[in-house]
């Protein structure tokens, strides 16, 4: 036994299954989310997720399982799983347990606090609107960001979700006047590794906080990762008053961390798999990210969705907690127009007039018009050619085209791979744009001339951009 246990708080193990233990006590049965802990020098974390009778409690490891066997004793810690806060965590990296993982000294003047909080009340909620420019183009254009709102970044692998977050953090951080933090659920720890010094040359490190739960990690810990970055993001809002900017990849994989425990846990499933309790865990994460009086938490989230499926119950039911939804599409990605965002699938709750304003909202309209009338053109195109159409529907194609060219964009973040150096654009600027090609202005310009560039200034006609996408085969 540790000298520092107490005798009335101990247990012993009961059983170990892979990381589901159950430990009995014969009194002070710890309630449900308590952390015990276990090993010689209580290295091992278990949280208590039911009580199967008045001594006997089942929980789940939140850290590997060598070594434990059954009899031997575990501490009840009488508290839950804690997080750092507090201005000392700022520029720095930290696992599910609040341990810095950045090879620097433990971080001084911090306050510890459970992962386990209540959403704001609903009188504490603040209901100004406000727009949160991002220098993407077709982000601010189509799909225009809520301050204290949240935006999903929908795709499946290999589409762009996370050079698209990237982007944004790199867009964004600078000119956010609050504090950033970042949280990596299930994602490659390369990824990690690569932002904080991407961060650090940036000189944006010293407002930024980043929280990971990697796929090496048992599920217990990725499932409980993003809690803990929301108690921190929770403490910038509520006691230093400022916004906070929270960007998590990937959403998916905290569902996913769900069902695994779910599983192991032994209920049974719900539709194609999924833990009973999915639409509850989301709800209790999503719904911490709040406006009050006092700050906002303005969130991004990159959502992974299984098999390019947008009706899996992953998904759908991310989408309903989401103030913008932006769809990554792989035809388009092929197509070679970055970013691959689906204008057509992609929609935000801030595209009204009462919001955006009466010009924004009649030309996303427009544009929107312009390119679902293309998209209904194209089997025709494929089985007749574009010599078939009315000079109507000829134009419509061409300012369609030229339109999905315009809205592509060199990013800072690639700039090593494509060579182009990196564009953020005015929200203003890329209004001008799309109304003038709208408006027919750069009828006789080459399509490639408007690809990958940033404001319509940039339009050169007699040097056609060296670089054009990959045009679909029914459309050379």
């Amino acid at each position: 036994m540790q000298p520092d246990m107490n005798p009335e708080r101990l247990g012993l193990v009961s059983a170990v299954r892979g990381s589901v233990i159950d430990v009995r006590f014969e009194r002070n049965l710890p309630p449900i989310r308590t952390l015990l802990r276990a090993g010689a020098k209580g290295e091992i974390a278990i949280e208590v997720l039911t009580q199967l009778n008045p001594n006997l409690v089942r929980g789940i490891a939140l850290t590997p399982t060598q070594g434990l066997a059954r009899g031997m004793q575990v501490d009840n810690t009488g508290m839950s799983l804690l997080a750092p806060t507090g201005t000392g965590i700022l520029s720095r990296m930290f696992d599910v347990f609040g341990n810095a993982i950045d090879r620097l000294p433990p971080p001084q003047n911090i306050q510890w606090r459970s992962v386990h909080q209540e959403p704001p009340s609903l009188e504490e909620r603040s209901t100004n609107i406000e727009i949160f420019e991002t220098g993407i183009k077709v982000i601010d254009m189509l799909v225009p960001l809520e301050r204290g709102g949240k935006a999903g970044l929908f795709g499946g692998a290999g589409v762009g979700k996370t050079v698209l977050l990237t982007e944004m953090i790199h867009n964004m951080v600078g000119q956010h006047k609050g504090v950033s933090i970042f949280c990596g659920i299930g994602e490659r720890s390369r990824e990690g590794e690569e932002l904080y010094r991407e961060m650090k040359e940036a000189g944006v490190l010293q407002n930024m906080v980043m929280v990971f739960g990697q796929m090496n990690e048992p599920p217990g810990a990725r499932f409980r990762v993003g809690h803990a970055a929301l108690t921190m993001a929770e403490y910038f809002r509520d006691e230093e008053q400022r916004d906070v900017l929270l960007l998590i990849d990937n959403v998916f994989r905290f569902i996913q961390a769900g069902m695994e425990v779910s599983g192991l846990m032994g209920q049974m499933p719900s539709r194609l798999g999924y833990q009973p309790t999915m639409g509850t865990e989301l709800s209790q994460l999503e719904e911490r990210i709040a406006n009050t009086a006092r700050g906002a938490i303005t969130s991004i989230q990159a959502v992974y969705v299984p098999a390019d499926d947008l009706t899996d119950p992953a998904a759908v039911h991310t989408f309903a907690h989401l103030s913008a939804s932006i769809v990554l599409s792989r035809k388009r990605a092929s197509e070679g127009l970055f970013p691959a965002v689906d204008p057509l699938q992609s929609g935000s709750k801030m595209t009204t007039p009462g919001i955006v304003g009466e010009r924004h909202y009649a030309l996303a309209q427009e544009i929107r018009r312009t390119l679902a009338q293309y998209e209904s053109l194209k089997d025709i195109i494929a089985m007749l050619g574009l010599e078939q159409l009315t000079p109507e529907d000829r134009n419509l194609v061409g300012r369609a085209r030229r339109l999905e060219r315009f809205l592509t964009q060199p990013f800072f973040t690639t700039e090593q791979f494509s060579g182009l150096p990196g564009k953020a654009v005015r929200l203003q600027d890329t209004m001008d744009g799309c109304e003038r090609i709208l408006r027919d202005e750069f009828k006789d310009v080459p399509e490639s001339a408007l690809y990958m560039i940033g404001s319509i200034n940039e339009v050169n006609i007699q040097d056609a951009s060296p670089i054009k996408p990959r045009e679909a085969a029914h459309e050379t």
